[in-house]
């Protein structure tokens, strides 16, 4: 249970520095409780004169996240391992209608917490996680006519720091609009930064990262989240966690400082967010850590979420999916008339049943939606119906069949088609007996579009649906919540490579060591048809791949997304090498570790469902050898599948080689990847 510190009330002690200075731990007064909140461990409350101060660490006291007040400013600061890497950073709020909150805050007597509870994810990269941090819930009171009273909350753990802003109910302060947060980050040194520059907040998140020096950042340019920055062996990572009626987080470089800027709310550009309270903020978020692979492995974003809301899951059923469009919905059977009809969408029905690929997405043949509408380049004209489908497809139909044959069957759509329509449209969709569906071009992050993204998984749920966004932010741990929202695309991704050359191995990488970070990526996954970089050539129908077979098996193991596409064209998988390899992988995992990584170079996954691995390197564009330790195997015999680059790949980079092996826990494997290749491996005890 949660447990008040009292406040620790210093005397004129004239020796005393204005800087805070910390206090000795105190033992906690009960154990720590699973699945409870439990007591104080650390007295953090100083008050010198108008100065007021307050610390609170990490519960391997690793990561210090430090505060302090006086009449002028509100700042904060971070250490790890005693390294600053946050410096005096201010925080304030601006409000259109009662103005700046920031000065003359009187600043109480903080109130920790240490929270250590186990919970189970439905879909994630883990399923059982636990969420062990300390917390401070520090209250700040306007000492102005407005008398506003706002909660700082701070929750610091092992691996990173996350704070928010809660606005009690009360009786003089009704409700509010938000011009700008101020949340800033001055971080210390010349770290590295990898992000994704943005010119504006409509944006579908799709773009080429850059890396560089936090000197070299221009100066009032959007980041996107998360950003990565390393400060020369210590890596953190910014983001947000529990966005939810609130709007979108970037990051701006101004005065040599990072703060954040919030996406406006829609035709003007003053106005954030407007709210009634109670309410509160998302977390904003630092990973830290000096292993890079427990940024990977953390589990901070569903933590910092609620439970979830769902009351019957049995619906959430993850998988891999077809995606036609991708290929340009290609069937090898000259006898069926191309089209959205029963036909052609049996074709690939048949394919997934053979193969046991959980769903079939009916998207688009031929440029046209499935539904009807007479709009262009797949946005709604002037008449258009969801819940009508085009002259030749018979829905049900389509359903019912799937259905016989084990699959299920998920639909396309736009999200301003769908949203006039949704309940009418979902109760229809549940009807037919569809499963799930993409909801796409959503491009904004607003706290309008935040809280459309939160109602269609709401009464998505209701109707028995899972949600894939595309043209879509990033993922904030959401999927605690609501686990049938599956993934999120958010990215430049494969679907790239039909009109340009710009999705290569060494972008993979990037993506990875940035969105990824944030959770389930949708990255049109399954192409099959490499080829060498000097060959590749744009492809409407039919899209070729840069980078080698094992490189895309790995994409597989290496990205997180409880939907797996597989998107090429049924017979480009026909007897091919490695297709066994994705017919058997899951989407979501027990355990998840990074084994080793290099930032924008590459990175090796490993992740256990049931007692199985599997193994997942991927390289950027240079050929490297990389050493995976078996180390986090358990006791007893593995029998491994190795599939690796094949030393002809150069000419041909859809050639592997499979090897079987016996290994234990004590074996490691040297592995040769080629440029842009990868390997995987599958165990499974004897």
């Amino acid at each position: 249970m949660y447990k008040n510190l009292n406040l620790i009330l210093i005397g004129l002690v004239a020796m005393l520095t204005p800087s805070f200075m910390p206090f000795e731990s105190l033992s906690a007064t009960n154990p720590v409780d699973l699945r409870a909140h439990t007591g104080l461990k650390h007295p953090t409350f100083v008050k010198i004169q108008e100065k007021e101060a307050a610390e609170l660490k990490s519960p391997d006291g690793n990561v210090i996240f430090s505060i302090q007040n006086n009449l002028s400013d509100l700042s904060y600061s971070v250490t790890y391992k005693n390294k600053a890497l946050v410096a005096k950073s201010s925080l304030s709020l601006d409000f259109l209608e009662s103005g700046y909150f920031g000065k003359n805050i009187d600043m109480a007597s903080p109130q920790i917490n240490e929270i250590d509870e186990v919970y189970d994810l439905i879909v994630g990269k883990n399923k059982r996680v636990r969420n062990h941090c300390m917390e401070m819930i520090v209250p700040l009171t306007e000492q102005t006519s407005f008398h506003r009273h706002i909660n700082l909350i701070i929750r610091v753990f092992n691996d990173g720091i996350a704070f928010r802003y809660e606005f009690p109910k009360q009786e003089q302060w009704k409700s509010y609009c938000m011009s700008d947060e101020n949340s800033n980050f001055n971080l210390t040194g010349n770290p590295t930064v990898l992000t994704l520059f943005r010119s504006g907040f409509t944006t579908s998140h799709e773009g080429l990262y850059t890396r560089l020096a936090y000197n070299e950042i221009k100066e009032d340019t959007l980041m996107d989240l998360p950003a990565l920055f390393d400060f020369h062996g210590i890596y953190m990572a910014i983001t947000e966690a529990a966005l939810s009626d609130y709007a979108g987080m970037y990051l701006n470089k101004h005065n040599g400082v990072i703060c954040s800027k919030l996406s406006p709310l829609p035709d003007q550009n003053i106005v954030r967010v407007k709210a009634d309270l109670p309410h509160k903020t998302p977390w904003r978020v630092m990973l830290i850590s000096d292993r890079l692979g427990d940024l990977f492995e953390s589990n901070i974003l569903t933590s910092l979420n609620e439970p979830c809301k769902i009351k019957d899951i049995s619906f959430i059923k993850p998988g891999k999916t077809t995606f036609p469009w991708w290929n340009g919905t290609v069937v090898s059977d000259t006898t069926i008339v191309l089209g959205n009809n029963f036909e052609t969408n049996k074709y690939y029905i048949d394919f997934c049943s053979k193969n046991g690929l959980e769903y079939h997405s009916v998207v688009e043949q031929g440029g046209h939606e499935w539904y009807v509408n007479n709009g262009a380049n797949y946005q709604p004209g002037t008449e258009f119906d969801v819940t009508c489908p085009v002259d030749g497809l018979d829905m049900q139909k389509v359903c019912d069949y799937a259905k016989s044959q084990g699959v299920g069957i998920r639909v396309w759509t736009h999200w301003s088609a769908l949203y006039p329509k949704l309940e009418e449209a979902f109760t229809l969709y549940q009807k037919w007996g569809i499963q799930g569906l993409m909801v796409d071009f959503m491009d904004r992050d607003d706290q309008q579009m935040v809280n459309i993204q939160t109602e269609i998984l709401q009464r998505a749920a209701a109707h028995h649906l899972h949600i894939q966004f595309h043209g879509a932010y990033k993922p904030t741990g959401l999927q605690r919540t609501f686990p049938n929202e599956f993934t999120r695309e958010g990215t430049l991704n494969y679907e790239v490579n039909k009109w340009a050359k710009l999705i290569t191995p060494d972008h993979d990488l990037n993506v990875i060591f940035t969105r990824l970070l944030a959770g389930a990526t949708d990255y049109h996954l399954g192409g099959f048809r490499a080829v060498p970089d000097d060959k590749f050539v744009v492809k409407y129908i039919k899209p070729v791949m840069m980078g080698t077979r094992c490189h895309m098996l790995a994409m597989y193991v290496v990205l997180e997304s409880y939907l797996g596409m597989v998107c090429d064209f049924p017979e480009a998988y026909e007897n091919q090498p490695g297709f066994d390899y994705i017919k058997r992988i899951p989407t979501v995992w027990d355990e998840t570790k990074v084994i080793g990584a290099e930032i924008s170079k590459y990175i090796t996954f490993a992740r256990r469902k049931d007692s199985d691995w599997y193994i997942g390197t991927v390289t950027n564009n240079e050929s490297r050898d990389v050493m995976v330790s078996l180390d986090f195997l358990s006791a007893g015999n593995y029998l491994a599948e190795i599939y690796t680059d094949s030393p002809e790949c150069k000419s041909n980079p859809n050639l592997l080689v499979k090897e079987i092996r016996s290994l234990t826990s004590k074996d490691n494997l040297n592995l040769h990847l080629a440029s842009g290749g990868g390997e995987v491996i599958y165990l499974h005890k004897k």
